[in-house]
C-alpha cells in the first residue's frame, strides 16, 4: 500500500473555535472550509481548515446562550493524538482515503476518513471490541448488529465486512454520524449500514443478534437495564475504565447473561464480550 501524495489529506490544519452554549446556526451556515461542530455537554467546538475567526464572530455574536471562549491552531496530527496512516488490526487494514488500496483485498480493508471524529482503531478498548466482533461471529450467526456510539463507523464498516447483511449505526453527536455516514459511502456499504443520529437508549429495542458499546459509562450502565439489551443474543460493552467495568460486571451478573471474554489493558480499559441466556 503506497501513500498518496500527503498534501492529498484535507485536514493538515485545524482551526478550533471553543465556545460555551450549544452551536446550531442552522443549515445554511456551511463555509467552504467548516468540518463541523462537535458538541460536549453545554460547550461546542467549531472545526475549520482555514483560519475563520471574523466569520465565527459575526455568526455567534448574534446567537443567545453562545460565547466564543478560546481558539486553537493544531495539524491534525496533533488533534487525533498521533500520524493517521494505514494500520492492520486483527485480520483488517484501516487506511485513510489519501492512501491507495490494494481493491484485491477489499474485504479486509477498511477505508476510514476520521475527519476530527476520534476512532481510528488505535485505541485499546477499539482493538478490543474489533476482536470481540471477530470471536462473535465465528461463534454464532450474525444477521444484524446494532452499533451505539459508532463514531467513525469503524466497528459498523467492520461488522458490515464480516459479512452482516444489516448493521445499524448510531451517535448522539451530528458531527460524529455524518462522519460514519461519509465511511459507509467509501467503503460501498449504504446497503448494510444505516446511520442514525441519536441517543443510544432510543435505539436499544431495535431487534439486533449482536449490540455493540463502546460508550461512556454514563450511557452504558442505563443500556444494560433497558429490556432490549436483554434481548440480544451476544454484547460487547467497551470504553470501561477499572472501576466502571467492576460496576458493570457486578451488574452483568445479576442479569441472565454470560460473559464469554473480558480483555484488560494496563488495568486501565476494559471491554466484555457476552451473551443472554
Amino acid at each position: 500500500m503506497a501513500p498518496a501524495n500527503v498534501e492529498a489529506n484535507p485536514y493538515q490544519d485545524l482551526y478550533i473555535y471553543y465556545l460555551s452554549g450549544r452551536f446550531r446556526p442552522g443549515r445554511a451556515f456551511n463555509p467552504e472550509d467548516y468540518i463541523g461542530c462537535w458538541e460536549e455537554g453545554e460547550f461546542s467546538f467549531l472545526f475549520f481548515t482555514r483560519p475563520n475567526m471574523a466569520l465565527v464572530e459575526a455568526t455567534v455574536n448574534p446567537l443567545a446562550g453562545l460565547k466564543l471562549l478560546d481558539h486553537y491552531h493544531m495539524t491534525h496530527e496533533q488533534w487525533q493524538g498521533g500520524d493517521i496512516v494505514p494500520c492492520r488490526i486483527g485480520r483488517f487494514t484501516i487506511s485513510p482515503p489519501w492512501f491507495e488500496v490494494d481493491k484485491k483485498k477489499a474485504d479486509t480493508t477498511i477505508i476510514l476518513d476520521p475527519g476530527v471524529v476520534f476512532g481510528t482503531g488505535t485505541h485499546p478498548t477499539t482493538r478490543d471490541c474489533l476482536e470481540a466482533l471477530q470471536l462473535a461471529f465465528e461463534d454464532t450467526p450474525i444477521r444484524s448488529v446494532l452499533d451505539l456510539g459508532t463514531g467513525t463507523g469503524l466497528l459498523a464498516l467492520a461488522a458490515a465486512r464480516m459479512g452482516c447483511p444489516k448493521v445499524l449505526a448510531a451517535d448522539l453527536t451530528l458531527l460524529a454520524a455524518r462522519t460514519a455516514q461519509k465511511n459507509v459511502m467509501l467503503n460501498g456499504l449504504s446497503e448494510r449500514i444505516l446511520v442514525a443520529q441519536g441517543d443510544a437508549e432510543k435505539f436499544m429495542d431495535f431487534t439486533s443478534d449482536l449490540v455493540v458499546t463502546n460508550i461512556h459509562y454514563d450511557v452504558m450502565k442505563n443500556l444494560i437495564e433497558t429490556s432490549g439489551f436483554l434481548k440480544k443474543k451476544r454484547f460487547i460493552l467497551s470504553g470501561l475504565m477499572r472501576s466502571e467495568a467492576a460496576h458493570i460486571e457486578s451488574r452483568l451478573a445479576d442479569l441472565p447473561v454470560e460473559t464469554i471474554r473480558r480483555w484488560d489493558q494496563d488495568g486501565i480499559w476494559h471491554t466484555f464480550y457476552g451473551s443472554s441466556y
